[in-house]
């Protein structure tokens, strides 16, 4: 038992490991970025579940590069996912390896539906502290499972998946694998998918995340070569992470226009089916 503000309350353990674990890490990157006055993003949500959760974040508070690019990334995503939902109204979001994600919450009111996808060990976990059933859905199913696709009411409207902090996990195949399961549930959809450089992939590990025992085993150069792997989408665009960066980093403004520094980064790809 712990006091938090006066309060005597319990807090939950969670078992969970691998890449599961990871939504642990980002989840505190998002808290402690949140509980700072001049927070560059502001997740409240984050903040009231790593205060009920019992769980040793000390690595992931120590790990000053996983963070910034958790923040980075969120930066990015806020607003595709936001310039999104304005031009498409009624939409219908599926977010795959959601983890503890809640982008859903910064964008209530402005969807149809909204589908958080992961593994069943992952919802599980979801499921102790957040509380979706409608118009914000869980499916606790594999990315690669077809299942999950049966799961998503879907009538046409515009459709949007977010596919974030996944592929670096994966194999090519895997990857062709969800994008294969998301061309045969919707007529168009447009997809925001993290991806990470092969160079990164191989040769970088961010502390907290190698000591979930989760490794980085897949990257892709650019939008323009995923393309190629997934011939049924077209590449729209794609934002480095270096994007995000310059807004809490001021230094990233200049470092960032740096081609091998904007080369390595993490991107944000844009597809559309």
């Amino acid at each position: 038992m712990v006091s938090t503000q006066n309060n005597t309350v319990s807090r939950s353990k969670v078992d969970i490991t691998g890449v599961p674990e990871t939504m642990l890490q980002t989840l505190y990157a998002r808290a402690k970025e949140s509980r700072k006055p001049d927070h560059a993003i502001y997740d409240g949500k984050a903040i009231e579940i790593v205060d009920s959760l019992d769980y040793d974040f000390s690595l992931a508070d120590k790990d000053l590069a996983m963070g910034s690019g958790v923040i980075a990334r969120t930066i990015v995503l806020d607003k595709l996912v936001s310039e999104f939902l304005k031009k498409h109204k009624g939409a219908v979001v599926v977010n795959i390896a959601c983890g503890l994600d809640t982008r859903c919450y910064r964008n209530e009111g402005k969807y149809k539906d909204w589908y958080n996808i992961d593994l069943p060990e992952t919802m599980t976990v979801r499921a102790k502290f957040l509380q979706e059933d409608g118009p914000v859905y869980q499916i606790a199913e594999s990315a690669m499972d077809d299942k999950w696709a049966d799961m998503v009411e879907y009538a046409g409207e515009p459709v949007l998946v977010i596919i974030e902090g996944l592929t670096m996990y994966l194999t090519e195949a895997d990857v062709k694998k969800i994008f294969d399961i998301i061309d045969r549930k919707f007529t168009h959809a447009t997809v925001l998918v993290e991806t990470m450089a092969p160079f990164m992939a191989k040769h970088i590990k961010e502390k907290s995340i190698h000591e979930s025992h989760a490794r980085f085993s897949w990257g892709v150069s650019n939008g323009k070569k995923l393309a190629e792997i997934i011939p049924k989408y077209r590449y729209i665009e794609q934002h480095s992470l270096v994007e995000g960066m310059a807004e809490f980093i001021p230094v990233y403004k200049v470092i960032g226009k740096i081609p091998f520094v904007s080369n390595i980064s993490n991107k944000i790809v844009v597809m559309e089916k």
